[in-house]
């Protein structure tokens, strides 16, 4: 039904964006969706990086329990 984004609708909705908020907080609602992306992504990435840790240390654990 509905298909990828184009450049039109983007123009239309960030034209929506500026005369509901105005131009002089734009800026500042980019900066904290910025912030919060970054931050999901650390968050995420800790996330992942302790799961391959633990995958990495259970496969030891297992040949030690079988022996």
């Amino acid at each position: 039904m509905f298909g990828p984004i184009g450049w039109p609708e983007i123009i239309v909705i960030l034209i929506i964006a500026l005369l509901l908020f105005g131009a002089k907080r734009l800026p500042e609602i980019g900066k904290s969706m910025g912030k919060a992306i970054r931050e999901f992504k650390k968050s995420f990435k800790d996330v992942t990086d302790e799961l391959d840790e633990d995958e990495l240390s259970k496969p030891e654990e297992k040949n030690t329990q079988n022996k």
